[in-house]
């Protein structure tokens, strides 16, 4: 893709304000010895450290790190999982705009960055840094080693140690501890901690059934965070052991949010708001709390910037420290597709509300997942508990089998975000306010996650990038057309001769939410039988399987049963592969006949569709 192609469609961002610098307590120089950035990350966190007043928690470290730098309280990730927030943290753009947003969606098949983005590393090579993703923390600590992005680069850092660098040269090091990472390593947390947190003294959210199984799953995440910043503290020990301690500059943050039910893979609080602590000697004003708005992707533009290296014009990221800092009105995030399971969803957030749109609501909260299903005790005791009646209605909330189109929320009179304000008339201003913001977002960043993943893989064989799709003339109106049509599958039975209308569109994209939407519809959707059969003959196979979904919903059909099979042995694109057996899953008894196909589809080459076949072979077989 061509830069000024490429430019034009990420747009400027979000409108920014200049922040004011009370933080910052000196200015530099220019003269001074160019800092090191120590960049933590902590997997799966939220902001449940004693500094953040979590109180059965001991961080003594972090709270340590809190009163030597600035702590700050309204920090978000632009994504609730590893590789998508993390591929936009290194490039300083939303995942959305840069073909990253499905999570591990291209890590081992040449997708490459558009010019000019780039890792940041790059830059900070450029000026001279050595960079390293760091493996030998600290004695008794090792990082990860974790990149996880979803692109391929050559040689995104140097080495995987700043003591590998040449003498005196600055360095950048990320450093990512995976201890809180839900995992086996949380077993056994209680026997090796000198005051293990008492899982009868947890605050549990109220959204969580008050059960053993759920105050010991969350004793165990915290303990987890009890031993990470035993590491931080090791960490913090090899700086001043070094002599770097007042020359280095000490970024901790999480990669996205906790590793629970309504935390990671979500667009609540509890899996975009992170802890965000930066300690900079001399230059911050110690013990300080900022309430100001930070997005992850300001990390990238405001560690440049430190370095007095000036951040790229094409960044969506923007400096929140020093003489150039900005205020943000609102942080911004998204969900695709996570593992096998296809979302999407974004979400808006200001001081005090948060706006979620679910442009998928047909799709449950709690959908099959296997690695969810296999590492989160808590989706057990759930549907056990919700099958017996025993939850509470803010607890079943999560069980439905559909979710609002659209959720406001006040934080302010509720944290938890557990009463949706959408309804209500003395909100409408603000849901109007969000609302408003969110469509322009996603203009300006030019967000392809309204694209079905099908037709974003065949772009991406075709041509080698998915990038510039909204940037040609004939989709200057896509995005609007798309929600369009999504709106037109809300509003009921009513629109169905307008989404056959808008089957006749010549993009794919179109007429596949124009498909899912006649589905949606069920029997009422009768009148679109014919436009819907020649569907099953369309040129796009996503578009295949969306009317082959909308005949199974209407009855039985075992022409459209058939295509769903048949689209499950696609030879030239795994996606098609996936969509098709997520199709056939929701069938349930009726995809009995070809259990032979979908057996075979076990031993398919891409994880997702082998997760999917697996499960719908098990339901059958029982």
């Amino acid at each position: 893709m061509k830069r000024r192609n490429f430019l034009k469609a990420i747009g400027a961002g979000a409108v920014s304000m200049t922040l004011p610098t009370s933080i910052y307590a000196q200015q530099s120089s220019g003269n001074e010895t160019r800092p090191n950035i120590l960049w933590i990350l902590s997997e799966d966190i939220s902001p449940d450290l004693s500094c953040y007043g979590t109180p059965v928690v001991e961080t003594s470290n972090l709270n340590k790190l809190a009163d030597q730098g600035v702590r700050f309280t309204n920090a978000f990730t632009t994504s609730p999982v590893c590789s998508t927030s993390r591929s936009a943290m290194i490039t300083g753009m939303h995942q959305g705009s840069i073909g990253a947003h499905h999570h591990r969606s291209h890590r081992n098949d040449g997708y490459m960055l558009p010019e000019p983005v780039r890792p940041i590393t790059e830059y900070f090579r450029q000026a001279g840094y050595f960079t390293a993703n760091v493996k030998t923390a600290a004695p008794g600590v090792r990082g990860s080693g974790k990149t996880d992005f979803n692109f391929k680069y050559s040689k995104p850092f140097d080495g995987d140690d700043w003591n590998q660098r040449t003498p005196g040269q600055p360095f950048f090091a990320q450093l990512s501890i995976s201890m809180t990472h839900r995992g086996g390593q949380w077993k056994g947390l209680d026997k090796k901690l000198d005051n293990p947190v008492d899982p009868t003294k947890v605050k549990l959210p109220p959204y969580f059934p008050d059960h053993p199984i759920a105050r010991a799953d969350w004793a165990a995440y915290l303990n987890s965070i009890q031993m990470m910043d035993q590491y931080v503290g090791k960490i913090m020990q090899r700086l001043d052991n070094e002599g770097l301690t007042d020359n280095t500059v000490v970024i901790f943050i999480g990669d996205h949010g906790r590793c629970h039910v309504r935390g990671k893979q979500w667009l609540y609080d509890g899996g975009i708001r992170i802890p965000l602590i930066v300690r900079w000697p001399g230059k911050l004003k110690t013990g300080s709390v900022n309430k100001e708005l930070v997005s992850s992707i300001d990390i990238s533009a405001t560690v440049l910037k430190i370095a007095g290296i000036q951040p790229p014009k094409h960044m969506q990221g923007q400096v929140f420290l020093g003489p150039d800092a900005k205020k943000r009105e609102y942080i911004f995030a998204a969900r695709g597709r996570c593992d096998e399971t296809i979302e999407c969803i974004r979400c808006v957030h200001d001081k005090r509300y948060s706006y979620i749109r679910n442009y998928m609501p047909y799709r449950p909260w709690m959908a099959p997942n296997l690695y969810k299903d296999t590492s989160y005790p808590m989706r057990d005791l759930l549907r056990n508990l919700h099958a017996e009646g025993k939850l509470t209605p803010v607890q079943m909330k999560f069980m439905a089998t559909t979710k609002p189109p659209e959720e406001l929320y006040d934080l302010k009179n509720d944290p938890y975000e557990l009463h949706n304000l959408v309804n209500l008339l003395e909100h409408q201003n603000v849901l109007m306010r969000m609302r408003a913001a969110h469509i322009k977002w996603m203009h300006q960043t030019r967000d392809i996650g309204l694209i079905p993943e099908p037709e974003l893989e065949d772009i991406y064989l075709k041509y080698g990038n998915g990038y510039d799709i909204l940037a040609q003339p004939e989709n200057h109106d896509l995005i609007d057309r798309i929600r369009e049509v999504i709106e037109l599958t809300e509003s009921g039975k009513s629109a169905i001769p307008e989404l056959i209308n808008s089957m006749q569109d010549k993009r794919p994209s179109v007429r596949w939410w124009a498909a899912i939407g006649l589905g949606n519809m069920d029997s009422d959707a009768e009148a679109a039988k014919t436009v819907l059969q020649n569907a099953l003959q369309d040129k796009s196979a996503s578009v295949r399987i969306a009317a082959a979904r909308a005949f199974c919903r209407m009855g039985s059909n075992r022409q459209a049963l058939k295509l769903l099979v048949e689209e499950l042995q696609n030879k030239d694109n795994k996606i098609v592969r996936h969509y098709a057996a997520l199709e056939l899953e929701d069938l349930g008894d009726k995809a009995g006949e070809f259990i032979e196909e979908i057996r075979a589809a076990r031993n398919d080459s891409y994880d997702g569709v082998k997760r999917v076949a697996t499960r719908i072979v098990s339901t059958l077989e029982k």
